[in-house]
């Protein structure tokens, strides 16, 4: 009966990597999986066909526990409930502040940090901008900000998408070695995987390496030789409000004050992320964003206006995939060698390591693999996978892989599918010109991590 809701996962796997050719949002087969996963799952359990594990290893059957039993399913179904709520209200509340911020045309001030007509000049400026940005405000919100960017700079399309496709490299970059600049890295980090620290001082090197090496190579590269038509004599003032800069740098700053807010009161990250857009909002209530500002023309700058304009489709296929992946972790599927029960998950990852005995070379297909299926559901796989503890080398080099991986197919991240679907680039076009950068890029990082960490401080 297990094959049932490993069949149900299959098949939503399948529709969510396939959203485009079966032209259906991958939030609806993500909700559907997870519900049939967990219906089929408490089915099975009262009928006594499986056993459920919970969190702390503790494995529960229906026909012989009665009551007790019970209480650990409802107890698991909510521990994981009450986990993945934890990312979604981080979530909403990061991406509410960045539209508070976009609503006051807070990122109009970064059009004045590009004054170069250097094709070359360019494409840096624009890299070190998304790399930095999507550690901030994390890298799909970073490349939808820097696209719009280069279409009021860049007037040939053309020209424009070679600009855009390196933007997705260096934002997912700078997105794994930042707490809050991927999703995956907010997930490991909220599960107590890794800290905010530890993150930075493992991957920040590696991310550099592999967002610098395509740089450099594309540097060389013919289409960015030469001088372009940047329209930098535009007025950006006019485009400014008296608002502008401040909410952008009180919006990024609450933001990159969560880490800290954890680090010093031990408390959950989406306890501080609430206190962020608490502050954000309580400013955006009484700023004047123009000169002769009326009650009348509130509304266009309200937080309520910002929360309207946020993704709510993705953080429901975050419930569905992160809901669903719980449910197979809940799964018994097999034992140790001890006699231990163990999740699916679990055992997947015992086999995979009776398959391919080198970890790290496990990790760096996990990366592979993200470009081609999301990257979201094979972390949270990954962390029904393996025991290690905080901090461990391993949650790190999962959290650069998936993180960096993405970039060598344009739909194998967030990043790439918002770049996509502003600019149209095609997918044989990113595949024939770009992937091999991307990959470049992201075996060098490996293998700097790989340097850092198993030769040269192994004992980190």
């Amino acid at each position: 009966m297990e094959s049932i809701i490993i069949l149900i996962f299959v098949i939503g796997y399948l529709s969510i990597t396939l959203e485009h050719p079966l032209k259906l949002d991958k939030t609806v087969p993500a909700l559907i999986m997870a519900a049939l996963i967990w219906a089929v799952l408490a089915a099975g359990f009262h009928a006594g066909w499986f056993d459920v594990i919970d969190t702390h290893d503790n494995a529960f059957n229906f026909l012989t526990g009665g009551e007790e039993a019970e209480h650990g399913f409802e107890n698991a179904l909510l521990h994981h409930l009450g986990k993945t709520a934890e990312i979604l209200i981080f979530l909403i509340g990061a991406m509410t502040i960045v539209e508070i911020i976009d609503l006051h045309r807070g990122f109009e001030i970064l059009k004045g940090a590009v004054r170069t007509k250097s094709k070359r000049k360019l494409l840096w400026i624009i890299g070190i901008l998304a790399f930095i940005l999507s550690a901030i405000i994390d890298n799909l919100t970073a490349t939808i900000v820097l696209v719009t960017l280069l279409r009021k700079l860049i007037v040939k399309r053309e020209e424009r998408l070679w600009y855009a496709a390196m933007v997705v490299i260096a934002a997912n970059a700078g997105g794994a070695w930042s707490p809050i600049g991927d999703v995956t890295t907010t997930m490991l980090w909220i599960a107590k995987n890794v800290t905010a620290l530890g993150l930075i001082e493992y991957v920040v090197v590696p991310s550099i390496v592999c967002f610098i090496v395509p740089f450099v190579i594309a540097s060389y590269m013919p289409a960015f030789r030469g001088d372009i038509e940047v329209d930098t004599t535009e007025d950006v003032e006019a485009e400014r409000l008296l608002s502008s800069k401040t909410m952008l740098f009180l919006g990024l700053g609450m933001i990159v004050s969560v880490p800290v807010f954890k680090t010093l009161t031990h408390l959950p990250p989406y306890i501080g992320m609430m206190l962020a857009l608490g502050v954000v909002w309580l400013v955006s209530e009484y700023i004047h964003p123009e000169e002769d500002f009326s009650k009348e023309r509130r509304h266009l700058y309200s937080a309520h206006k910002a929360l309207s304009r946020i993704e709510i489709s993705s953080i429901l296929f975050f419930l569905g995939i992160l809901m669903a992946v719980a449910g197979l972790e809940s799964l018994v599927y097999g034992a140790t060698e001890n006699g231990d029960p163990v999740g699916t998950l679990r055992y997947l990852a015992e086999v995979l390591q009776g398959a391919i005995p080198n970890q790290d070379v496990v990790v760096i297909l996990l990366g592979v693999l993200s470009a081609i299926i999301d990257n979201v559901p094979l972390v949270a796989a990954s962390m029904g996978m393996y025991d290690s503890p905080t901090d461990s080398i391993l949650w790190h080099f999962i959290a650069y892989s998936a993180g960096t991986g993405g970039s060598m197919l344009i739909i194998g991240s967030a990043a790439g599918v918002a770049a996509m679907g502003m600019e149209r680039i095609d997918f044989i076009w990113y595949l024939k010109k770009v992937t091999w950068l991307a990959f470049l890029g992201f075996i060098a990082g490996a293998g700097v991590f790989l340097l850092i960490t198993r030769v040269l401080f192994p004992h980190m």
